[in-house]
């Protein structure tokens, strides 16, 4: 608990307690405010101590209701230094009540939440809105924590739950759930997100690397990417990591498809589906709300034009982008100059790779192979840095415009340019 807890403040006949009054806390504007709170309680002292209650820190005395949000960032600040030292390595903290700047130290897990459908919607929300508290490493107890969950139920937040950036299958004494208790189709469909979630892995990296160092959000919303956009300004069921992966869950019980909104297909911006290549268009009557085809094994997820997104094992996408890795253990890598940094270019066909810097090396860094969606003509030939790539290595595909070319094993140490004609 990240507070002083009393499950029986303020009540008639406590448990466990041999005198006949409880710990009755005074009727007053501290424990009740003229303006109505969120807390699931009548009075802001439910199980815990009464807001006028006194505490010192040695030199000065105060109010509680005037520091009680603060347990859980201090206890956050405590246990990353006690971790730290001991192993002199960073760790991961997790609490379930932060404060402005507790995203500098660990991350928030959104509480105890129950396997009811409408809590896969209050997930995303969360995520969302930590995002904008400046706390960007959030998740959720993905399929509930109070009460049996269903299978289906289970299988679409996993599918939500695998773009959580803290990702985390987790209940109470209740059925089992983990991804492998369900009947076999739905275990190959959870282990099929759980793939597609470490796939990803290099570019959330990369988006809390730009996080820690520029602040800003890793999952955002559309209307935080688009706020021109008023199409946006309502989603809630949609979301981006960064500015260029788009997740759509379905999180409707029964539901098989997914209406879906892509901002700017009016205009300039060009959507891809993630899985195909395929480019999305408004439809016949040019509205921008696409319903696609989402049955229970299957998680709509779009890649928007202009991007690189870097994979465990493959480069996607187009235009510019950037991979930053480091060994995830050393405390102030990126400070102490301990790290790797990539920049990808592509313009008018042609793709750069530079190493802005190659400091951690415990690792080879190899690129193995590269996507482009959105190829509008079937290329005649692909050079690599100044040598014809044999057609053996890549394929144009024409149904869905897009061009793999595969097999490369480049070392990304050095400076590597194809160029597609």
């Amino acid at each position: 608990m990240n507070e002083p807890t009393n499950f029986d403040t303020s009540k008639d006949r406590p448990r466990n307690w041999p005198f006949r009054d409880g710990w009755n806390c005074p009727v007053d504007e501290w424990d009740d405010p003229v303006y109505k709170t969120a807390i699931q309680g009548d009075r802001l002292s439910d199980k815990t101590l009464c807001m006028i209650s006194e505490q010192s820190n040695g030199s000065h005395i105060f109010r509680h209701y005037d520091v009680h949000t603060l347990y859980g960032w201090s206890q956050t600040l405590a246990t990353l230094s006690a971790a730290q030292a001991t192993e002199n390595k960073r760790s991961v903290v997790i609490s379930r009540s932060t404060f402005p700047s507790s995203g500098k130290y660990g991350g928030h897990w959104l509480g105890d939440n129950s396997a009811k459908w409408i809590h896969v919607k209050y997930n995303i929300i969360g995520m969302l809105e930590f995002n904008l508290f400046g706390i960007p490493y959030i998740g959720a107890d993905i399929c509930g924590y109070y009460g049996n969950t269903s299978e289906q139920l289970c299988q679409r937040w996993m599918q939500e739950g695998a773009f959580n950036p803290f990702f985390r299958n987790h209940n109470g004494e209740f059925i089992d759930q983990d991804p492998g208790s369900w009947s076999p189709p739905v275990v190959e469909s959870n282990r099929k997100v759980v793939e597609t979630r470490y796939t990803l892995l290099p570019y959330l990296y990369t988006l809390f690397y730009r996080a820690h160092i520029m602040g800003g959000t890793v999952v955002r919303s559309m209307a935080h990417e688009f706020p021109e956009d008023s199409q946006c300004w309502s989603l809630d069921e949609q979301f981006l990591w960064g500015k260029h992966l788009h997740i759509a869950p379905v999180i409707y019980e029964n539901h098989v498809e997914k209406e879906i909104y892509f901002s700017g297909l009016n205009s300039n911006e060009r959507w891809y589906n993630y899985y195909t290549g395929e480019e999305m268009y408004q439809t016949a009557d040019g509205s921008s709300y696409i319903t696609v085809p989402a049955p229970l094994n299957y998680l709509p997820l779009y890649l928007r034009g202009g991007a690189i997104i870097p994979h465990q094992k493959h480069a996607l996408n187009t235009q510019k982008s950037e991979l930053y890795w480091d060994d995830g253990e050393s405390i102030d890598a990126y400070e102490n100059d301990y790290y790797s940094h990539f920049m990808f270019n592509y313009i008018s066909n042609r793709l750069t790779l530079e190493p802005l810097s190659f400091n951690y090396r415990s690792i080879l860094f190899t690129l193995d192979g590269i996507y482009i969606y959105g190829l509008m003509q079937t290329p005649k030939e692909v050079i690599l840095n100044n040598e014809v790539v044999t057609s053996s290595k890549w394929t144009y595909f024409q149904n869905t415009q897009s061009l793999s070319i595969k097999h490369l094993q480049l070392e990304m140490s050095k400076t590597h340019e194809i160029v597609i004609y």
